[in-house]
């Protein structure tokens, strides 16, 4: 799926895409890079701005656990995002040549994706 057409991108200055802002009655809703609402209610124009500003891109560097079919949490690292998908892959701790399981989550993020620090059970880690 792509991002609907009501949402509208939103960049910072340098021009990296940091979400988009979707008109919601009197007011905007932000929408991060995952295509997650950051705000529960609609809010003004310029504080979608600055939530979406303030979520940045780093968050895609951290460590994100995803739910397996067989409902284990693993351990995993983005590699690809985009509206189309977004491919985590198992985390290898940077190891060259290593080949690890990817998983491919669908735009928006459902619950299969979150913060490692989210996981509603254990996670398996790189050393399990």
């Amino acid at each position: 799926m792509s991002a609907p057409d009501t949402w509208i991108p939103h960049h910072r200055e340098d021009g990296e895409l940091v979400g988009w802002i979707e008109p919601s009655g009197e007011g905007f809703v932000p929408f991060d890079l995952f295509g997650r609402a950051r705000s529960a209610e609609a809010i003004d124009w310029v504080s979608a701005e600055d939530a979406l500003e303030e979520i940045g891109i780093g968050f895609l560097a951290a460590l994100h656990a995803y739910r397996a079919e067989d409902g284990s949490w693993v351990q995993v690292r983005i590699t690809e995002l985009s509206t189309d998908g977004i491919t985590v892959k198992e985390d290898d701790l940077g190891a060259v040549g290593v080949t690890k399981p990817q998983y491919v989550v669908p735009f928006p993020v459902d619950d299969r994706l979150v913060p490692l620090d989210e996981a509603p059970g254990p996670v398996r880690g790189p050393f399990d």
